[in-house]
C-alpha cells in the first residue's frame, strides 16, 4: 500500500468513526431529554436551535485554525474537547448539565469536519478531488445510517450511558489513528498554479457561482435534516413506536442518502447544472412536510426516500462545489460547515417560535419550517436569475 493509499484509508476511517458517534449521540440526545426530563417538541427544538447556533458560530473559525495551525492540531484538539464533553456530560444529571455537555461537544465537533473534509482532497490532482470527495460522502453517509439504524436498540440494551461511553471509546481509537496518520509522509503535490488547464475543466466564475448556489441550499437542507432529528421522539410517540423501532423506521432517509450518494459520486452529469439543485430542493420541501403532517406511516416511509435522495444531492453540491478549484480547502470546509451550523440553527428556532405562537396546532412547527424552506427554494431561483 503507497503512502497516499494508507493516509485516505486512515482518514476515511476516521471519519467514519467520527459520524458514528456523532450521530448516536446528538439523535438520541433528544430521546433522552424527552424520557428523563420531559422536554416536549418545543424545548427540543430549543436545544436544537441552541446546539446549531454554536456549530455555526464556531466551524468556520475552526476552518480558519486548522489552515493556520495545521490539520492535525486542529483534529487533535477537537477530539479532546470532544471527550471532555462526553465525560462531563456522563457524570451530570440535570438537563442543564446534559445541554452544557452538548454544547462542549458541539465546539470540539467544530474542527474535525473541516479538517477530515480538507485532508480527503488536499493534495489531489484536480481531476481525482470528485473520487476523494465522493468517497468522503459515502463513508460518513453509510456509518451515519448505521447510527440512526442502531442507536435506538443500543440505548434500548446498553441504556442511555452508551451515549457517552461508547463515543469515549470510539474517540481513543481516533486518537490513535490521527497519530498513525500523522506520521506518513505524502510526496508534495504540484500547486495548482502550475498546473495547465485541463480540457473541459471549469472556469472560476462558474465554480464560484455553483459555490454560492449550494452555500444557499445546503443550510436549508440542514433547517430540515435537524428539525427532523429534534422532534423524532415525537414521531415516534405517534406512531407508537420504542426507540429502537423509531431507529428503524426513521433512518430510511438516511440510506437514502447513502444511494444517492453513490449515485452521484459514479455519474458526474449533475456537475455544474441548476437543474439537479433546483429539482432537489423543490423535493425536499415537499418530502419534510409530508414525513411530519401525515399520519400514516407507509406514506411517511417513501417520503423518507425521497427526503434523503433530495439532501445528499443538494449536500453533496455544497461540499463538491467548495472542495473544486480551491486552495484553502480547511476554510473552505469551515465555511461549508459554518453554513451547516445555520442550517441547524434557524430551522428549530423557527419551529420551536411557531409552537410557542400556536401551542394549540401540534403541526404548527413543521408548516413554519416547510414554509421557510419554500423562501429558501425562492431564493436559490432568485440567486440564479440574478446573476
Amino acid at each position: 500500500m503507497t503512502p497516499r493509499q494508507r493516509h485516505q484509508t486512515l482518514c476515511y476511517t476516521i471519519e467514519g468513526l467520527n459520524s458514528f458517534a456523532t450521530v448516536l449521540y446528538f439523535t438520541y440526545l433528544y430521546f433522552l431529554l424527552y424520557d428523563r426530563f420531559g422536554y416536549d417538541d418545543k424545548a427540543r427544538l430549543a436545544v436544537a436551535a441552541l446546539l446549531g447556533l454554536v456549530y455555526a458560530g464556531s466551524a468556520w473559525q475552526a476552518g480558519k485554525f486548522a489552515q493556520r495551525r495545521g490539520n492535525f492540531t486542529a483534529l487533535k484538539v477537537g477530539l479532546g474537547i470532544m471527550a471532555a464533553g462526553y465525560a462531563v456530560a456522563s457524570q451530570l444529571n440535570t438537563a442543564a448539565g446534559q445541554i452544557a455537555g452538548a454544547v462542549v461537544i458541539s465546539l470540539g465537533m467544530c474542527f474535525t469536519w473541516p479538517v477530515l473534509e480538507a485532508l480527503v482532497s488536499e493534495g489531489e490532482e484536480p481531476g481525482h478531488i470528485p473520487h476523494a470527495v465522493g468517497l468522503y460522502n459515502i463513508t460518513w453517509a453509510w456509518t451515519n445510517a448505521a447510527a440512526l439504524f442502531l442507536g435506538g436498540a443500543i440505548v434500548e440494551k446498553l441504556g442511555y450511558a452508551s451515549l457517552y461511553y461508547l463515543p469515549l471509546g470510539i474517540l481513543a481509537l481516533q486518537w490513535a489513528l490521527t497519530v498513525s496518520l500523522e506520521k506518513i509522509k505524502l510526496p508534495a503535490a504540484a500547486p495548482l498554479c502550475a498546473t495547465p488547464p485541463e480540457p473541459g475543466q471549469v472556469p472560476a466564475a462558474r465554480n464560484q457561482h455553483f459555490v454560492r448556489l449550494a452555500w444557499l441550499a445546503n443550510p436549508f437542507a440542514y433547517i430540515a435534516i435537524n428539525t427532523l432529528i429534534a422532534v423524532l421522539p415525537g414521531v415516534a410517540m405517534k406512531f407508537g413506536l420504542s426507540p429502537m423501532l423509531a431507529g428503524f423506521a426513521c433512518s430510511l432517509w438516511g440510506f437514502a442518502r447513502l444511494a444517492a450518494f453513490v449515485v452521484l459520486w459514479r455519474w458526474s452529469g449533475w456537475h455544474y447544472r441548476f437543474g439537479w439543485l433546483a429539482s432537489a430542493f423543490a423535493l425536499l420541501v415537499l418530502s419534510f412536510a409530508i414525513i411530519l403532517t401525515v399520519p400514516n406511516l407507509e406514506t411517511v416511509l417513501a417520503a423518507q426516500v425521497v427526503f434523503g435522495a433530495a439532501i445528499g444531492l443538494i449536500y453533496y453540491s455544497s461540499l463538491f462545489y467548495s472542495m473544486d478549484d480551491s486552495d484553502t480547502k480547511a476554510e473552505h470546509g469551515g465555511i461549508h460547515e459554518a453554513a451547516i451550523g445555520i442550517g441547524n440553527c434557524v430551522g428549530p428556532a423557527a419551529g420551536a417560535a411557531a409552537l410557542w405562537l400556536a401551542p394549540q396546532s401540534m403541526n404548527a412547527g413543521a408548516w413554519s419550517v416547510s414554509a421557510l424552506l419554500a423562501l429558501g427554494f425562492g431564493g436559490l431561483v432568485w440567486l440564479r436569475k440574478k446573476t
